[in-house]
């Protein structure tokens, strides 16, 4: 599923839209507060400069709901990725018109665009025609290095590529790359770490991986209802409901496929009425309790399953890890990683952040930036900015 790279781009001396996922969070005073996907993309932006392109960004930035809004402008974003590389980045004065048409016109080799949030106009999330014509006409090429948003048909992801010669950037290539291996080529043992909540959202992404893999390991809210199909009496905790015939299916599958299943055989929950947390067994989670991480004896379990792997694809905390009291499961499995041989790939959410926060990030060969991207590539879905690239 090689895609046409940017490396082969006739880039000098054009102006090179490039689609960048600087969808970042910022501080109450305006400033980046995590800069992970700005340096993911500098690789591309630092080539492009030396091929003495004319580099005009395009970004969206939270959701201002199709209007200008000034806590949404990616100014901020602008000033840091100036700082990363030590060049000057000018804004734009909008998204489109007459005034970022004369400050594209008046780039020079080397140079670099920020166009405003391209959420401000009604027009990106639409894809609509005419918009997605008013941004091309700003470049002479279009650069994908947005990886996190291929699954939307917005304006910027697929009008724009149609109408310019399109190129991957060195991430979306990367992500592809490690991605696909997951789905085609993994080293065996492949074992798949899955938690989280949204159960029914993560159905599609069991599927495809109990076809492909050797193991599954679910922990978090995930685990509740294929748990309660299993026999387990879990008190009063709430599960997502309706989800039996889809549980069912789940382990008639990988039975007949002979993948492993591996659930939670304790936790630690908290007693509503006092607050204390308790240790108590999966099968049976004593009444007025709430179930908010895997226990010591899954933690055990789960490291043992995961030592025999050859691959390890994670997402989702296996607990509440916004509370210290909580996060112990999940960063005690992610970095017992580190010291298991192996290929291992995160990806999903603010996978990152968190394992930097969990100081796991070390145990991953790769993390990927992709979100929900990256998730519904997993599941096999036809991505549309993906499909809109040339082949390599």
């Amino acid at each position: 599923m090689a895609k046409r790279s940017v490396r082969d781009a006739p880039a000098a001396g054009k102006r090179v839209l490039v689609r960048v996922d600087h969808n970042v969070p910022l501080t109450e005073d305006g400033r980046v507060a995590d800069d992970m996907r700005i340096v993911e993309s500098l690789e591309t932006l630092e080539f492009l400069r030396k091929e003495g392109a004319r580099i005009i960004l395009l970004s969206h930035l939270g959701r201002p709901q199709g209007a200008p809004d000034p806590r949404f402008s990616l100014r901020p974003v602008a000033r840091r990725l100036s700082e990363l590389l030590g060049h000057p980045v000018a804004m734009a004065p909008g998204v489109v018109g007459p005034e970022v048409e004369r400050a594209a016109r008046e780039l020079r080799d080397g140079g670099l665009l920020y166009l405003e949030n391209l959420r401000f106009h009604p027009g990106e999330e639409k894809n609509d025609p005419a918009f997605a014509a008013e941004l091309a006409s700003l470049g002479e090429l279009f650069v994908e290095e947005a990886f996190g948003t291929v699954h939307r048909a917005h304006a910027s992801t697929v009008g724009v590529p149609q109408r310019l010669p399109s190129y991957a950037g060195f991430l979306v290539s990367r992500e592809v790359t490690e991605l696909s291996r997951l789905l085609d080529a993994p080293a065996r043992p492949f074992m798949v770490l899955l938690g989280g909540a949204k159960v029914v959202d993560k159905l599609p992404l069991l599927t495809q991986l109990s076809s492909r893999a050797d193991g599954i390991l679910l922990g978090g809210a995930l685990a509740f209802p294929f748990l309660r199909e299993a026999g387990a009496d879990l008190g009063d905790q709430p599960v997502e409901g309706s989800l039996g015939p889809s549980c069912r299916e789940f382990f008639a599958r990988t039975r007949s496929r002979q993948v492993s299943v591996t659930l939670p055989v304790d936790f630690l929950a908290e007693e509503t009425a006092s607050g204390e947390v308790h240790q108590v067994p999966s099968r049976k989670v004593p009444a007025g309790h709430r179930i908010f991480d895997i226990g010591p004896r899954t933690r055990e379990l789960f490291i043992a399953t995961l030592q025999k792997s050859g691959t390890v694809f994670w997402n989702g905390p296996l607990g509440r890890v916004e509370d210290p009291r909580f996060r112990g499961g999940t960063q005690e499995v992610l970095r017992a990683l580190a010291g298991i041989p192996g290929v291992h790939v995160s990806a999903g959410g603010d996978s990152g952040r968190a394992l930097r926060e969990l100081g796991a990030e070390g145990s991953f060969h790769y993390v990927s930036t992709g979100g929900g991207a990256a998730l519904e590539f997993l599941e096999g879905r036809d991505l549309p900015g993906l499909r809109v690239l040339p082949e390599a």
